[in-house]
């Protein structure tokens, strides 16, 4: 199984670590080069440069990917790139961080697999505060 992973920031390369340890062909893409230091030892391939980028996401792998994590620090960079990645290369799993919970759902009914962590923490908190009103003082970790 290969996997491509656009950004390469802390969820990137979180992702990153535990697909190659579970053994997955993984290849990172950041603008940054020393986005590679977060990977640690790493024995996976790191193309830097922009995920919008033909020859970058060639280079990386998107070709022959089985699937691909969108999570660059922007939501329209991670939507374009997500739709390239599925309509152009057909990667079947791409899953897109979207912070804008609207954007996320719109997206989603179009198709996109998205991951909304502000919908996701939304959630959570609610859900605590709620916990906190009957009595049922907890720790929620999400």
């Amino acid at each position: 199984m290969k996997a491509v992973i656009i950004g390469c920031g802390r969820v990137g390369s979180a992702v990153a670590k535990q697909l190659a340890g579970e053994g997955w062909d993984v290849t990172c893409v950041d603008e940054d080069e020393n986005a590679l230091t977060r990977l640690g030892a790493w024995k996976g391939g790191f193309v830097v440069g922009h995920g919008m980028d033909k020859d970058i996401l060639e280079a990386a792998g998107a070709v022959d990917a089985t699937a691909a994590v969108v999570a660059t620090d922007g939501d329209n960079s991670n939507i374009v790139i997500g739709q390239i990645l599925q309509r152009r290369y057909s990667i079947e799993c791409v899953v897109v961080r979207i912070l804008d919970p609207a954007r996320a759902a719109f997206y989603a009914k179009l198709g996109l697999r998205t991951v909304c962590p502000t919908q996701t923490a939304i959630s959570t908190l609610t859900e605590a505060v709620r916990a906190c009103e009957t009595g049922m003082v907890r720790e929620v970790t999400g």
